[in-house]
């Protein structure tokens, strides 16, 4: 579940560090790109707090409109830092950058959030006065968060730009 009318924000870059994997929609590896993170966050000695990030880094601008299951992109497990200085081994840095966002509230199940996803990239952004912009997308999973649990909250960030 979704309140399909978002805040709008507008962010400084993030500095995250974590874990990436190449996958597709139709072949999920969140899981295991998960599985293979957590066990490691407590290595990251400079992370400003305990929220989670879920990443995906989208190479082509037109993903979404030349939408196809099978396409790879990048998707990450990471936690927000203040530097990158120190870099765990097996990890990796990430910068996402300054701009603005529609931020969504969603309540529920992290396996059934795809339809959530559909509903605002197909019904909302179309009657919205933005687009999707060419930057990383994410969720920020915070004391709330409870993995598969329906009552669980995270955030779904969203990078916009005016039409």
């Amino acid at each position: 579940m979704v309140n399909m009318q978002p805040r709008i924000e507008t962010i400084s870059e993030i500095k995250l560090l974590g874990k990436r994997i190449n996958m597709s929609y139709s072949n999920n590896l969140t899981p295991i790109l998960w599985k293979s993170f957590m066990p490691h966050r407590n290595e990251i000695s400079n992370s400003l707090n305990t929220k989670l990030f879920s990443v995906e880094v989208y190479k082509s601008p037109n993903f979404f409109e030349d939408f196809d299951a099978t396409n790879k992109f990048e998707k990450w497990a990471a936690v927000e830092v203040s530097n990158f200085e120190t870099i765990p081994s097996e990890m990796e840095s990430l910068l996402i950058p300054a701009g603005e966002y529609a931020v969504f509230n969603y309540k529920g199940k992290g396996s059934e959030a795809s339809e959530t996803y559909r509903s605002i990239l197909l019904e909302w952004f179309p009657i919205s006065k933005y687009q999707l912009d060419h930057r990383p997308h994410f969720a920020v999973m915070g004391e709330k968060y409870k993995n598969e649990d329906p009552t669980s909250e995270e955030e779904l960030w969203f990078p916009i730009k005016d039409k």
